[in-house]
């Protein structure tokens, strides 16, 4: 249970950051940039921080459960597992948020995946430090 909460706590946070990131650098917010301008970022992401939970609780809380699977499978270590998840939603964040019109391109594709793949991998990477994971039973001798 404690790992789903990682996941709906910091999926979002890290995810709407990123995607705020994402989409003022796609829009060309960055080519003249001065430091009132960052601080008009921040207060955007905090005041649309409701927003970054209401939509990305169910697919943080999806791709825990994907990282979930993973950790039953023996073979898995914590580092595969945490790229596994990672590159799951990659794909996922990249084909829900990129287009796929005339403006598209593979930096706006790696841009989007980034949306997804690194609150994954660092939600799966806190999950594996600081939550306690089942141990797989012993095989009978």
């Amino acid at each position: 249970m404690k790992r789903y909460l990682v996941f709906a706590l910091v999926g979002p946070f890290v995810g709407g950051f990123l995607l705020l990131l994402t989409t003022t650098y796609q829009s060309g917010y960055w080519a003249q940039t001065n430091l009132g301008e960052v601080g008009k970022l921040f207060a955007v992401f905090f005041k649309s921080l409701q927003y970054s939970y209401l939509f990305g609780f169910l697919p943080s809380l999806m791709i825990g459960a994907v990282d979930d699977i993973l950790l039953h499978v023996r073979r898995i270590g914590p580092v595969v597992r945490m790229l596994l998840v990672g590159l799951f939603a990659f794909l996922l964040a990249s084909l829900t948020y990129s287009s796929r019109g005339p403006d598209s391109g593979a930096v706006q594709f790696i841009l989007y995946g980034l949306v997804g793949f690194v609150p994954a991998v660092i939600s799966s990477w806190l999950v594996h430090r600081y939550v306690e994971e089942p141990r797989p039973a012993a095989a009978p001798t």
